[in-house]
């Protein structure tokens, strides 16, 4: 005997409901997600390894929230430093979620975690870095900076409850106001037109130094070659005049004769015009030679 169609129709109604029924029981956990049990709404497990689960069907409902690294890009900050310097801060944020079940109580998703973290973050930046220099914001103290300011949201963060884990925070830019680049780039100028004035007038300084230490170096050599010279010049005198002397001891015709040619060298030149005597004792070396009396 065929089913009749009342049969069929409730053998329907038996697969739509089973159907129905698995499709609430069975739910899927994906290796990046962790899944939220909720019971009547109210949260009550966790459920944190991938694959195909079972759940209570119309009792229990699921959430998933993502497992992996949340990045938070930060609004743009203004921040007045310790030496009262403006300046403009872009900072990034990245945390997971470490306790989804206090997660979901506080915060329910992604969207509302950005939304809490932002103002946390910029809070945190104010107060840490407004007790800092900007030249230390700007590259020598960052590092430390941005240690103290990623620790000082993850306490905020603990304190609110909000599950998360605060793995990082980072400056992407720290720049002058628009409006006050141009000023603080003249008064940049300035200091180095200055730096560079002061160093050509130590420069200048140095120099003069040194040239001076150069003419005094000169005139004392030249004093000690003058002196040495004359030294010299006067050995070789007496040692002339020594020779000579002997000479005239030896031989005073020579000697004479030696003196005459002297005189002679010292008064005839070019053009001179001299009235002697032919035989006037000047000029008997011309005649008589070296012998003559």
């Amino acid at each position: 005997m065929k089913p009749s169609r009342n049969t069929w129709l409730t053998y329907g109604v038996i697969a739509v409901v089973a159907l129905v029924v698995l499709g609430n029981s069975l739910y899927l956990v994906d290796q990046r997600k962790q899944a939220i049990i909720l019971r009547f709404g109210e949260p009550v497990g966790v459920v944190a390894t991938p694959g195909l689960k079972l759940k209570t069907p119309f009792v229990e409902n699921v959430v998933l929230l993502d497992n992996r690294n949340q990045a938070l890009e930060a609004s743009q900050e203004e921040i007045i430093g310790a030496d009262q310097q403006r300046l403009v801060v872009d900072a990034f944020l990245r945390y997971r979620i470490n306790d989804p079940l206090q997660f979901y109580r506080t915060l329910r998703n992604e969207q509302n975690a950005a939304s809490r973290l932002e103002p946390l973050t910029n809070s945190s930046l104010r107060q840490v870095l407004g007790g800092a220099k900007s030249a230390d914001i700007i590259s020598g103290e960052r590092d430390a900076l941005m240690k103290r300011t990623r620790d000082d949201v993850a306490r905020r963060a603990a304190e609110s409850r909000l599950g998360v884990q605060i793995i990082d925070l980072r400056i992407k830019r720290a720049d002058l106001p628009t409006a006050n680049q141009e000023a603080v780039y003249r008064r940049m100028q300035t200091a180095r037109q200055q730096q560079a004035a002061q160093t050509r007038a130590v420069g200048e300084q140095n120099k003069r130094s040194i040239t001076a230490g150069a003419d005094k170096e000169v005139a004392i050599t030249l004093a000690a070659a003058t002196e040495t010279a004359e030294t010299t010049r006067g050995k070789g005198e007496a040692k002339r005049a020594q020779i000579f002397a002997s000479a005239y001891g030896k031989d005073a015709s020579f000697a004479a004769f030696y003196r005459s040619m002297q005189a002679y060298e010292a008064s005839i030149g070019t053009g001179t015009t001299m009235v002697l005597s032919p035989d006037s004792d000047f000029f008997k070396y011309f005649s008589k030679g070296p012998n003559a009396r």
